[in-house]
């Protein structure tokens, strides 16, 4: 879905939540639902195939019934701080809900509302590399921001330009890397960002990035990398499977957020982090259950083959995706802040960053992605560690069922605490 109307996103958002934002704005907000919007960093064009990858993110914006007030340039900002949505009332994901649902704090809360809730993760050591494209001017500040209104560590950051020099600028590209730092430190606020910057978002510099990535990380000693970013297969793509194997460090890359599988998600030295939708009570906000995101991409793969940590999975003859999963529907997605607007995010590119975050904690630093494949699949079946989706489905005409054990929508399913990591 592309955007068809002229009014810039942003300010949209901005006057959507900006207009509920007294009293009751979750009523206010389910009486007239929302929408969900494709930014143009997130659409493939045919002759990016192996050429140029996307990112994978869809935003939510709630209807209000009068966007005319989006011609007004009224950021989204919160009245007072507090510790909590920016927004009360909303039922988006905030680090202390996912960190409630997903067993990542010490106490659980029932229901783990996203406004009740206030516990955060607390895990984190060595280093996560973000990898993405073009210059994020205000990603120290954002993230402090961000930091702040959830009640966060302030973060260590770090910039660091692929190519050595200043990439440009790109909105839609600042938005995705808001997203990846923000989401990375909210489960790893220990850890140490790198945020590395590719020239362009071409294949050539951003693997580029992930050899700047590798050794910083190298030099960390050892940590994840982060990519939110991929594109439709191609033949040649295992001939650049070897950028993924720096001792130390593991590999984390979205699966995509539409039918089928994309690379480096299918490369078989890479985690592949699928989605899933986070079903809460419309009007208490209780956690309900956990489902596929039916927009999740997910597959097997045309090129590489069948890795040895997926040979225990029954029918497999090529390497599958995803691997594991995590809340990625933007109708249930998560608050990220890009300056001067709050945002909420949902898509493949949320998933990744959590899944690193949430392995970084569990502090195990595997020697390879294989080895922490490996793992993850080994510990599969414990219930203790991953949560097994069940209900949805995902794929080419909705063909692809998640069942009990391993499937094309959620891999192995969701995280439960940082056991099995």
């Amino acid at each position: 879905m592309r955007r068809l109307f002229a009014i810039p996103l942003p300010l949209a958002v901005a006057a959507a939540l900006c207009g509920l934002a007294g009293g009751n704005a979750y009523a206010e907000f389910a009486s007239r639902g929302g929408h969900v919007e494709l930014p143009d960093s997130s659409v493939e064009q045919p002759d990016h195939i192996g050429v140029r990858p996307h990112t994978n993110f869809e935003m939510f914006i709630p209807n209000t019934g009068g966007m005319a007030n989006a011609l007004a340039p009224s950021p989204l900002r919160q009245a007072t701080p507090q510790i909590g949505p920016p927004y009360a009332g909303y039922f988006f994901e905030t680090p202390a809900s996912l960190g409630c649902v997903y067993h990542l704090v010490s106490a659980p809360v029932a229901g783990c509302n996203p406004n009740v809730v206030t516990t955060n993760p607390s895990g984190g050591a060595r280093a996560i590399a973000i990898v993405d494209a073009y210059d994020y001017p205000t990603a120290a500040s954002d993230l402090s921001v961000f930091s702040s209104q959830f009640g966060l560590p302030q973060a260590n950051l770090q910039v660091v330009y692929a190519n050595g020099r200043k990439p440009p600028g790109n909105a839609n590209w600042n938005i995705e890397e808001a997203l990846d730092i923000e989401w990375a430190h909210a489960m790893a606020p220990n850890a140490k960002i790198y945020l590395v910057e590719s020239a362009s978002a071409s294949y050539s510099d951003l693997l580029t990035a992930v050899s700047a990535a590798n050794s910083l990380l190298k030099s960390a000693g050892g940590g994840e990398v982060s990519m939110s970013w991929g594109g439709s297969e191609f033949s040649l793509e295992t001939g650049y499977d070897s950028y993924f194997t720096q001792t130390g460090v593991v590999y984390f890359a979205a699966s995509g957020d539409s039918p089928g599988v994309i690379w480096p998600s299918t490369s078989r030295n890479v985690v592949s982090a699928g989605g899933t939708s986070i079903s809460r009570n419309p009007t208490t906000g209780v956690f309900q259950d956990e489902l596929a995101w039916q927009s999740g991409g997910g597959g097997p793969s045309l090129y590489e083959p069948l890795p040895s940590y997926q040979s225990g999975v029954p029918g497999m003859t090529s390497r599958g995706t995803p691997d594991v999963a995590a809340d990625a529907n933007p109708s249930t997605g998560v608050w990220v802040y890009a300056h001067p607007y709050w945002y909420i995010v949902g898509g493949t590119s949320v998933s990744t960053p959590i899944w690193a975050g949430i392995v970084n904690s569990a502090g195990s630093f595997s020697a390879t992605s294989q080895n922490e494949l490996t793992t993850l699949y080994a510990d599969r079946s414990i219930a203790s560690d991953f949560t097994d989706i069940t209900q949805g489905s995902c794929g080419p005409n909705q063909g692809y069922l998640a069942v009990t054990g391993w499937d094309f929508c959620t891999g192995i399913g969701s995280p439960v605490g940082t056991g099995g990591k």
